[in-house]
């Protein structure tokens, strides 16, 4: 193990050495719209971030990734030193159950690298067609940097693992920022992804590219208005038969 890794009877992160100094953490977990997974794998791609290590617990299910042909962990990290950052990005949800551990040894780990600040992203359910990005702090410092560049998150509550880093961050008094990116439906949802995306290349000078997830997100679209035209045409009522008189 290398002086960066963590390990405890429920969590264990093994990496391989950080060299960005003082870096920002992002990381996206799927949730609601998956967007906290599809704008991290996005930043990811588009910043040729690199592979540095995973995060692995007996409570995950037993799963392996596949891309192109090559097995993969599901949750994983990754840095760029050009931009100073480090990302965890995740293809499976977090079970409750572990999820206090997982926050835990988040933080632990991101001490020991010297982290200085927490983004978390994540979706909102919301009723409106408008994608905004919900923001919230644990810090008044933190706040007053994204008051002008979100929808402050004025009441209510952060669920899962998400909502468990941002009370983590808070008790250990880690500068963090929560961006919800809100959304219509449990549906993958790229065009709030983009949207997040958006607000983090103003705050951290990123320049994150998001036109593959706006025509992702077209796609999408058109299917599910096709799936629902093949509902609605399901659903009609059956026209009853005609009785026609038998001659002969």
């Amino acid at each position: 193990m290398s002086e960066t890794d963590y390990e405890d009877s429920n969590v264990k992160i093994i990496t391989n050495e950080v060299k960005s100094v003082n870096p920002v953490l992002i990381e996206g977990f799927p949730g609601i719209g998956l967007v906290g997974n599809i704008a991290s794998q996005q930043i990811i791609d588009e910043l040729k971030m690199e592979y540095i290590g995973s995060i692995d617990s007996k409570h995950f299910p037993p799963i392996a990734v596949l891309y192109e042909g090559l097995i993969n962990m599901a949750v994983r990290i990754y840095e760029s030193q050009e931009h100073n950052i480090l990302m965890i990005v995740s293809d499976i949800p977090v079970n409750p159950v572990v999820t206090y551990d997982i926050s835990k040894a988040i933080l632990e780990w991101a001490h020991s690298v010297k982290v200085k600040e927490i983004v978390s992203l994540a979706g909102i359910a919301t009723m409106s067609e408008e994608h905004k990005v919900f923001g919230a702090a644990t810090t008044t410092e933190m706040l007053e940097r994204i008051k002008e560049k979100v929808e402050l998150f004025q009441m209510g509550t952060i669920s899962g693992i998400s909502g468990s880093i941002m009370s983590e961050c808070l008790v250990r008094r880690m500068p963090a920022i929560s961006l919800l990116g809100s959304t219509r439906s449990q549906n993958p949802d790229p065009r709030a992804a983009a949207v997040v995306i958006g607000v983090l290349n103003v705050l951290y000078d990123l320049n994150v590219n998001t036109e593959s997830l706006i025509e992702q997100a077209e796609k999408i679209e058109i299917e599910m208005q096709r799936l629902a035209e093949d509902v609605r045409t399901s659903e009609q009522p059956a026209v009853p038969r005609k009785e026609f008189p038998m001659y002969g």
